[in-house]
């Protein structure tokens, strides 16, 4: 984090905690919009916004998470997206390429339908289409559900396998070093994270993306299979999904050089074809 700048911003009535990783670089790229899971404070990904050094990175702690205010009432989808499009406007990204895991791949999904004409290219990581999905191991997702997972570093750490998969969690140093930068969202912001996506499916639509998208799934992640992936893939037209052998929930970290090899590989292909297009 000692190379982001942070600070809170107010748009659409809500104050966010939002961290932003080299916005005054001259790059040939666009910059990054990143949606995090649920829970997740914007700590937890720095790593990755670190790694993509060739270009902006902006994301932000949801209402209730992290650092940012807890929320006075719910939102949804829709809301959100159009809050972020107010704090993209703030500094100035006409156009980003979206990010998003999880609970944040849902956000990136629903961003990038909703504002097309912000989004160039998405990637979506260990995600879904929603409430139509292959469900996950149970045993992950009644631990996924509680908030207690942020609170109780004891209780993450005796279940981090169960809830992340094997390929982090059996390295000490990963699992410890991961569970140092959370920091437990209130249990109102949780719920209401929870509630936000409660009925929630992009499948319909799906179909209709235009986006060039990247699928990143593992398929050790015991909270959204891999099938999941799969049915994503079969819905998006411009689609490709890659897969992380071994990978967990948190195989952006447990993989993160092959994580961040594809995700600059995707990227930056297609910022070559889109030169060629206009040429």
């Amino acid at each position: 984090m000692e190379t982001a700048e942070v600070s809170m911003e107010t748009v659409g009535g809500r104050t966010l905690r939002v961290a932003r990783w080299r916005l005054d670089m001259e790059s040939e790229h666009l910059p990054v919009l990143f949606f995090n899971g649920i829970g997740a404070n914007i700590e937890a990904v720095a790593p990755l916004a670190d790694a993509l050094d060739d270009r902006g990175f902006i994301m932000f702690d949801m209402p209730g998470v992290g650092e940012s205010p807890e929320p006075l009432i719910p939102y949804n989808a829709a809301t959100m997206a159009w809050t972020t499009t107010l704090l993209l406007d703030r500094f100035g990204l006409d156009k980003v390429d979206v990010m998003g895991v999880s609970w944040g791949g849902a956000m990136a999904q629903h961003f990038a339908l909703q504002h097309p004409k912000r989004t160039r290219r998405l990637v979506l990581a260990a995600t879904s289409a929603g409430m139509v999905m292959v469900p996950g191991n149970p045993a992950a997702l009644t631990k996924m559900a509680n908030p207690r997972r942020y609170v109780d570093a004891a209780f993450m750490a005796k279940h981090f396998e169960t809830l992340y998969g094997g390929a982090l969690g059996s390295e000490a140093s990963g699992k410890s070093e991961h569970i140092g930068r959370l920091k437990p969202p209130s249990p109102r912001g949780y719920f209401y994270q929870l509630l936000a996506m409660l009925g929630w499916t992009s499948a319909p639509v799906l179909p209709f993306m235009k986006k060039h998208t990247l699928i990143l799934m593992g398929d050790d992640d015991q909270i959204v299979p891999l099938a999941n992936g799969r049915i994503l893939a079969s819905l998006i037209p411009n689609s490709e999904l890659e897969v992380m052998e071994g990978g967990g929930h948190l195989f952006l970290l447990s993989h993160r050089e092959q994580s961040i090899s594809a995700i600059r590989r995707f990227l930056d292909t297609h910022d070559e074809e889109d030169l060629s297009q206009a040429a």
